[in-house]
């Protein structure tokens, strides 16, 4: 699942609440982010909350700051409280579903991203999370199926092509890392 890290969207947050100046101001921390240096990027974003602590542009850069640190019990009580002051914007449901997924909560991973396509239907991000989502809660009843019935072929091929989608990446769509899905 991809995190909402494109620059483009900070940037349009941005527009949404903060004047340019403010635009400018952020610019050092998304700077520093893209180029790999999360201490600054984290010291830019905090002096800018200092003086501006209720915008929703330099929270969510925060939280993604956050969440490129591994910090993510951080970042998502950043993402939380942005859904709560802020429930119109769809990218921070979407960052809470990725930290959802990543803990194996795909029900409130799903229910993020539900969430996250009704504030922007034409997030297309979100929806390919959703499908991920989809993916895996389907791996996990084929998965429990082929568990309780081992001999039926149709439910092995279908876990092993939950399982294959899964872990699909455009190298292995290309010919590439294609390995056998085990099954259970």
């Amino acid at each position: 699942m991809r995190i909402a890290l494109v620059f483009p969207l900070v940037a349009a947050l941005l527009a949404w609440s903060a004047p340019a100046v403010a635009a400018d101001e952020l610019q050092a921390a998304r700077t520093a982010l893209r180029g790999g240096d999360q201490a600054a990027a984290e010291a830019a974003v905090d002096r800018y909350l200092a003086r501006h602590p209720d915008d929703a542009p330099g929270r969510f850069l925060k939280g993604v700051i956050r969440s490129e640190q591994g910090r993510t019990d951080e970042a998502f009580d950043i993402f939380f409280a942005l859904t709560q002051d802020h429930p119109e914007l769809a990218e921070p449901y979407n960052n809470l579903a990725v930290i959802y997924a990543a803990r194996g909560d795909y029900e409130r991973a799903k229910g993020a991203l539900e969430m996250s396509i009704r504030a922007n239907p034409d997030y297309a991000t979100a929806y390919e999370n959703l499908g991920d989502v989809h993916v895996q809660l389907a791996a996990q009843a084929y998965g429990r199926a082929a568990r309780l019935e081992a001999g039926n072929p149709s439910v092995r091929a279908k876990l092993a092509l939950a399982r294959d989608l899964a872990h699909y990446t455009p190298q292995r769509a290309a010919g590439r890392d294609l390995p056998a899905a085990p099954v259970e």
